[in-house]
């Protein structure tokens, strides 16, 4: 079969509209994850335990990843698997919303059509994202690669907080026909958005390229082996891995810490997440800015700025161990700011990273790669979430002390950022020397076809 590959033509507009699909994506997910878990504990008096099995049950879905990833490899064309994983994603999404009105009046019933609904928007979320960063990965050169990161994860955090912002008193006073309607629109302004944001966009970043005969009918678990056997996309694979359980490990127990061993109000320790935030943000503008330097400055390498952001986070949150100890004459804010930048730092350094070592190895594998990766992150992350709060809860029965017991999760994470740190540096290696070796053509990897 005769599949196209994309030469990199992404101009700054077309990244731009990509990270406004991002946007459209993650104002479906913010209402799911966020505005319906709110109703179902606060109004309708569910379990917490309800809204979180479900937003789990869909995370735990992106272990598919890599098959939407091989499949828009396989097609050789991105764009019907973005808009089928939005269209999918939004169908979930009202679905979900429908059904959270209806547990007011049939609980049994309701809560059963969530689980269809969360499924729809596990599946959607991951064809559409995969698919997405695949996108970008195939369109941008070296040059642009750390800016279109950040662009497009800016964005998707944009997503959230509009959405956020601007959806809420919509739903004042609530009413279930408010939910689902608001819903509705979100879901629908999110599938235009995203259809007028790739018009075109592919079509002209295979206008420029030559035809390239690859062997993509190879069947899933064959290409799935071929790539976990290319010895870079293996270590990032477990590099992701770590590194998010790192980063993810301390998203549940940061306020409750900041309550129990500050004393910080819930309003206090709200701010105090808007604060890591800003952080965030300022540390992706750093990368961003300096990876648009590339090869002109060391300090446009995002293996670099990778290895910083992992080590500086260790720092951070060897910093909040010490807050523990320490207590209330600790400055928690500067220090969880702190946090928040080299959290920055490392995420879009790992992205852009991500993104070039995507097209590299066999070719036509870029989908596939991804979704690997993406699956890596996913379940690391919803795995991340869970063991920090249990270690802090077994920690503080062992100990009897909430300080001791965050303390002792900050000090894990602290350490598997340092082993991250040493993972991120060992990737790539092999692949510059086969490359220096070719004259710049990758060469195979040893067994592969």
């Amino acid at each position: 079969m005769s599949a196209v590959v994309a030469s990199p033509g992404l101009s700054w507009l077309g990244i731009v509209r990509l990270g406004l699909v991002q946007a459209a994506l993650g104002a479906i997910v913010v209402l799911v994850t966020s505005t319906l878990n709110r109703i179902m504990v606060v109004e309708l008096l569910l379990p917490a335990l309800v809204p979180g099995a479900l937003v789990t049950f869909h995370q735990s879905l992106q272990f598919l990843r890599p098959r939407w990833g091989w499949g828009s490899d396989r097609q050789g064309r991105r764009t019907p698997w973005i808009i089928g994983g939005m269209l999918v994603l939004a169908t979930g999404g009202i679905l979900a919303a429908v059904a959270t009105a209806w547990i007011g009046s049939n609980p049994t019933a309701g809560l059963i059509l969530c689980v269809p609904a969360f499924l729809l928007i596990g599946i959607g979320v991951g064809a559409c994202g995969t698919s997405l960063l695949a996108m970008v990965a195939g369109g941008v050169d070296d040059r642009r690669r750390a800016p279109a990161a950040t662009i497009v994860w800016m964005m998707m955090i944009a997503g959230f907080a509009i959405t956020a912002g601007t959806a809420g008193p919509f739903l004042d006073p609530y009413t279930p026909t408010r939910l689902v309607g608001l819903t509705a629109v979100v879901a629908g302004l999110a599938v235009l958005v995203t259809v007028l944001a790739l018009w075109g966009v592919e079509r002209r970043l295979l206008a420029g390229a030559a035809p390239q005969t690859e062997r993509v009918k190879v069947p899933f678990r064959d290409a799935l082996r071929l790539v976990w056997g290319e010895g870079e996309t293996r270590q990032f694979a477990i590099f992701i891995f770590v590194s998010m359980l790192a980063y993810s490990a301390q998203d549940l127990i940061l306020e409750p810490f900041a309550g129990a061993v500050f004393g910080l109000t819930p309003g206090e320790s709200t701010s105090l997440a808007g604060i890591q935030h800003g952080g965030v943000f300022l540390g992706m503008l750093i990368v961003g800015v300096m990876g648009a330097l590339g090869k002109r400055s060391i300090f446009g390498s995002l293996k670099l700025w990778t290895v910083i952001g992992c080590l500086t986070s260790a720092m951070a949150l060897a910093a909040l161990v010490v807050a523990a100890r320490v207590g209330g004459d600790w400055p928690l804010r500067e220090t969880v700011f702190a946090l928040g930048l080299t959290n920055g730092l490392f995420a879009i350094a790992a992205v852009g990273s991500m993104m070039g070592l995507a097209a590299k190895g066999t070719p036509g594998r870029t989908g596939l790669r991804m979704g690997l990766w993406g699956a890596a992150q996913a379940i690391a992350g919803g795995l991340g979430g869970f063991l920090g709060t249990a270690a802090a809860d077994l920690a503080r029965a062992l100990f009897g002390s909430p300080a001791v017991a965050y303390a002792s999760v900050f000090g894990i994470e602290s350490v598997l950022f340092v082993v991250s740190a040493v993972l991120a540096a060992r990737v790539g290696r092999g692949l510059a020397r086969r490359e220096d070796e070719s004259g710049g053509r990758l060469l195979p990897q040893s067994g592969r076809p």
